[in-house]
């Protein structure tokens, strides 16, 4: 196979390592999102959901692929999840939704609301459970 352009190779061990970072990213964006008392917070929860589903979906292709995305278009990424596991059209999907809140929880001026960064735990929860049914298969 010929290494698709913009990944970098990876093993087991790193594929773990990247569910693990998943699982705090969501743990700490859950921990947020429940004491957020303003919609500030809710940008940070956000954000932190954004980087569990980078690091899920990483895990993901990690471990059935031995390859992750290391572009800087992290849009690119989902082309690479889909193509490597059974519903990958519909985790590509979840990520896209995550990445799509991605320059507004980290960059924007107007906050976000507390139903979107919802949303992206939400989002992020899915993608994180995902990996770990693959990685603890």
């Amino acid at each position: 196979m010929v290494r698709p352009p913009r990944t970098a190779t990876c093993s087991e061990v790193d594929a773990r390592s990247r569910l693990k970072a998943a699982q705090a990213h969501l743990e700490v964006a859950e921990l947020v999102l429940a004491g957020a008392s303003s919609d500030q917070y809710a940008a940070v929860a956000c954000s932190l959901a954004v980087l569990a589903g980078i690091a899920a979906s990483d895990a993901l292709t990690c471990r059935r692929l031995g390859l992750v995305h290391r572009g800087e278009n992290h849009q690119e990424a989902t082309a690479l999840v889909e193509g490597a596991v059974p519903d990958g059209r519909k985790v590509a999907s979840t990520l896209r939704r995550l990445l799509a809140l991605k320059d507004a929880s980290n960059y924007g001026l107007t906050p976000l609301s507390m139903q979107k960064a919802r949303d992206a735990v939400r989002w992020a929860r899915l993608l994180v459970e995902r990996a770990q049914g693959e990685l603890e298969a």
